[in-house]
């Protein structure tokens, strides 16, 4: 058993968060020029060329594993969220894709108790529910995101939330260099199957931002992998709606979204509760009692 390290975790997931952002803003550009297809394969396969020559270095036996249906479930999961989440951004601002691919921390805990068993403590239920109402704040709901849009990312969270965990699950028995392997590889096979079918012709430029998209998602995908290897799911979670900030800033750098108050006030509630996951910051009302007093 790996050695917990909340903290840790919570940092490397907060890296993660904004590789993912700036991933988010760079495919929000190319998506008006080239398809969803191209952009996930491209992601895939770039990513999975990162991990070739460290894999020719190290070796076939790092790539060993007995928990083979475990890489297929987080493949599928994984890539199912990945499509989903690319066409949000293309159709939808950049911080509110985050909002719905985000949602998935709210699952977590579900899912970690569930399948893992992890409990669901007074202080993650609050955490968690600091972090909801900062996503209502920042989306403020209504009749009118009762549309394909909300649906499309409400698939993405929740799948995205079931990769998370499989990702928990998987890090008790392998490194994060194999289970990003193999997502890679499984990934971008399965992905060549619908672009194939959708390729189109495409210029330098593009495919210098295709081989960004790529390498931007490999490396947060391994901090991501890190992360879930140094703590539980459900209690590091929140920390990914750190995403949803990054995304804000470079929706105003690059396209002048600028936020209101409301998701302001948002903002810092989803990151109080990637606070309180680490423990350091809890109302004394819940935070739990030290034995030796």
């Amino acid at each position: 058993m790996r050695k917990q390290n909340t903290v840790l975790g919570v940092t490397y997931l907060s890296i993660s968060a904004l590789l993912f952002a700036s991933m988010g803003a760079l495919i929000r550009d190319v998506s008006d020029t080239v398809n969803n297809e191209s952009i996930v394969f491209f992601r895939n396969a770039t990513g999975l060329l990162i991990l070739i020559p460290w894999l020719l270095r190290k070796g076939p036996k790092v790539i060993a594993t007995d928990v083979f249906r475990f890489h297929l479930l987080r493949t599928a999961s994984g890539l199912t969220a990945m499509y989903c989440f690319f066409h949000l951004i293309a159709n939808i601002p950049l911080a509110e894709a985050m909002l719905f691919n985000y949602s998935a921390p709210v699952f977590i805990p579900l899912i970690a108790y569930l399948w893992l068993k992890e409990p669901l403590t007074r202080e993650r239920y609050f955490a968690i529910a600091v972090g909801f109402s900062g996503v209502l704040l920042i989306i403020k709901p209504g009749t009118d995101m009762l549309n394909i849009y909300s649906v499309t990312g409400l698939v993405a969270g929740s799948f995205a939330a079931l990769a998370f965990v499989t990702v928990q699950k998987l890090s008790r028995s392998e490194s994060a260099y194999t289970i990003v392997f193999y997502f890679s590889a499984f990934s971008t096979l399965i992905s060549a199957i619908p672009f194939s079918f959708a390729s189109q012709a495409l210029n330098t430029i593009q495919i210098l931002s295709l081989i960004g998209i790529g390498t931007l998602a490999t490396l947060s995908q391994f901090c991501l992998t890190r992360a879930y290897g140094l703590a539980p799911a459900a209690q590091i979670g929140p920390a990914q709606y750190l995403s949803i900030i990054f995304a804000g800033f470079f929706g105003w750098l690059f396209w002048q979204e600028l936020p209101d108050y409301w998701a302001l006030a948002g903002a810092i509630l989803i990151f109080l509760s990637s606070l309180m996951a680490t423990g350091k910051i809890l109302p004394t009302t819940i935070r739990p009692k030290n034995t030796a007093e």
